[in-house]
């Protein structure tokens, strides 16, 4: 291969034509996660949705009936249920039916959410008849998500009532509004350093150097022969106070290896005792992937922002699925109350509209 041919090209351009010429029979009779779009997907909680919204077509259709046909009005929330199980009697045995019954059932028995109103929430998404309320998220949905993460990323060691979560348009997308959130708010400026452990998903590389960042990047570097684990000789470089946020993948992209235990106590170690103030954010898209995983999320909570997307585990490239999470108590709200005077009121002013307490407001 010759250099000249490829060393102008970015590393998510360059890493378009390694796939192309990886491209083989072989590897496309494996199910593989690892690519940029999964060659799987699943299927069953699309019949599911799609069962939700031939059912909430319904509910529409039952307002404005005596009018010509394409008409429809907001469901009512009242006997939703018993109207559903009626659809379901009619339906009964066709894809989708049981997964929703499940999920209604799941939901009473474990959150204490009620069928009611997480039926009729989700059939108000599904027609996106209502303007989003709160806009950060549903909030039964946020329940269920809450739950899901606590269960995938924390081991049950954080509980589902202790963060909030911020839905996103994937983990990418989630992670640029991090940046422009600090830069925005005063947590980050030019010429601060982020460290990135690397190797890692090629845009992560690109993201402090747009422009508007302009961030120097320290990269801490996990080792290969070290079974792509960091060696605690890199943990040196976050002792530099300009060093402001710690950024990862974990799992790793690309080597695919999670973050072991004495890495994971190593950083909360040094958080804890050395850096208290040091903001941590991981993409955890693969997590789900791995046995017996544990974020940083769970290990550090103070410090970590999470990022996770569903789109590698159900194969959703398409849809663009994902959260952002953050612990109610967090070193980001704490750093944006330590903010000089001036900086508050910058931050007065901007965000005046939107309440007359804008240093109540939090980060998420």
């Amino acid at each position: 291969m010759a250099k000249s041919k490829y060393d102008k090209l970015s590393p998510f351009e360059f890493k378009d034509v390694l796939i192309k010429m990886a491209s083989s029979k072989s590897e496309r009779m494996m199910l593989n996660a690892g690519r940029g779009n999964p060659n799987f997907l699943a299927t069953q909680p699309r019949h599911a949705f799609l069962r939700v919204g031939d059912f909430a077509l319904h509910e529409a259709e039952r307002s404005y009936s005596y009018l010509s046909c394409g008409f429809g009005g907001i469901p009512e929330k009242k006997d939703i249920v018993n109207r559903f199980d009626a659809y379901c009697e009619m339906h009964e045995g066709e894809s989708g039916v049981d997964f929703v019954r499940a999920t209604l059932a799941f939901a009473d028995d474990h959150l204490g959410i009620s069928k009611e109103a997480l039926l009729h929430e989700m059939v108000l998404a599904f027609l996106g008849c209502n303007y989003p309320t709160p806009p950060r998220m549903l909030t039964l949905c946020e329940s269920l998500v809450k739950l899901y993460l606590s269960r995938e990323l924390c081991g049950t060691v954080t509980q589902s009532d202790e963060f909030d979560i911020f839905a996103t348009e994937g983990a990418t997308a989630g992670m640029t509004y991090l940046f422009h959130s600090l830069k925005i708010n005063g947590l980050i400026k030019e010429k601060d350093k982020v460290a990135i452990i690397t190797p890692i998903f090629s845009p992560y590389l690109e993201i402090p150097k747009i422009p508007e960042f302009d961030l120097e990047i320290v990269e801490i570097e996990a080792d290969e022969d070290r079974k792509w684990q960091v060696p605690d000789s890199e943990l040196k470089k976050l002792l530099d106070p300009e060093v402001k946020l710690l950024f990862m993948v974990n799992p790793s992209n690309p080597p695919s290896v999670k973050m072991s235990e004495h890495f994971l106590g190593k950083i909360a170690e040094l958080v804890e005792i050395k850096r208290p103030d040091l903001m941590i954010a991981t993409d955890d898209v693969y997590a789900t992937f791995s046995d017996d995983y544990r974020s940083f999320f769970a290990a550090c909570p103070y410090n970590t922002l999470c990022v996770y997307s569903f789109y590698k585990y159900f194969g959703v490239t398409g849809w663009r699925l994902g959260v952002m999470a953050l612990h109610e108590k967090n070193v980001f709200d704490a750093l944006l109350a330590k903010l000089p005077k001036k900086e508050k009121k910058r931050l007065d002013e901007r965000y005046s509209s939107l309440t007359d307490q804008p240093r109540d407001l939090k980060f998420i």
